[in-house]
């Protein structure tokens, strides 16, 4: 039996991974940071709420086998390129090393596709650059995530990405082969994928959008 925590519960894909983590028989104990606390109680799980800002003082709660990391904001929520890079860059690496020297055995993120440490893109070039920092710390193993547009219900409307998912979902016949990748995907399918990854050993590394669909079929939970 393995113990979880989740970093990001209240998001898209945390609320979806949150569930999953909950009703799945491997994990017998399910702990997730929060920024405001989850309306769940249950006995097998636990949340702590945390000020991400001061995340050290909360070492001692970064306990798991796996760690699941779906945190992250929009530059427009955050209010600025800085502070966008400090929820989906600085707290992820911060959390991972916590991680390692707390023992966890396998570290899960979601980042996104394109993820370039590289990119002219701000947006993509900060997945990339806390996928290569998190994957320098040397973690046992290490899995990013990087889903298409994301289908589900995160209870305040993104304009834009309704018109992007209503677009997504009438070309998504046609984007074969390698264009695959783009089709849209439901977040509980990369929730399914991440724990499928985790409990099955499936190989660390990254996972592109279509292999996060194969990984979700497979899935029995």
């Amino acid at each position: 039996m393995r113990a979880a925590l989740l970093v990001g519960a209240t998001g898209l894909v945390g609320s979806r991974l949150l569930t999953r983590l909950i009703a799945h028989p491997e994990y017998e104990r399910v702990t997730a940071l929060v920024r405001r606390p989850v309306s769940l109680e249950i006995h097998k799980f636990a949340q702590v709420v945390v000020d991400f800002e001061r995340i050290q003082e909360h070492a001692h709660d970064v306990s798991a086998d796996d760690v699941y990391v779906a945190l992250g904001t929009t530059i427009k929520t955050a209010g600025s390129q800085e502070a966008f890079h400090r929820v989906d860059h600085d707290y992820p690496l911060e959390l991972a090393r916590i991680a390692l020297r707390q023992g966890a055995r396998r570290f899960l993120m979601v980042t996104a596709l394109g993820a370039d440490a590289q990119s002219r893109v701000f947006y993509n070039r900060v997945k990339g650059e806390v996928e290569t920092d998190i994957r320098a710390l040397g973690l046992p193993k290490v899995w990013f995530f990087r889903p298409s547009l994301l289908i589900g219900d995160r209870g305040v409307p993104r304009r834009g990405e309704r018109i992007g998912i209503g677009v997504g979902k009438v070309i998504a016949p046609f984007l074969i082969g390698p264009l695959r990748r783009y089709r849209p995907i439901a977040a509980d399918a990369v929730a399914a994928a991440m724990i499928y990854a985790a409990t099955r050993d499936v190989q660390p590394g990254v996972v592109e959008s279509e292999e996060i669909a194969r990984l979700a079929a497979q899935s029995p939970y």
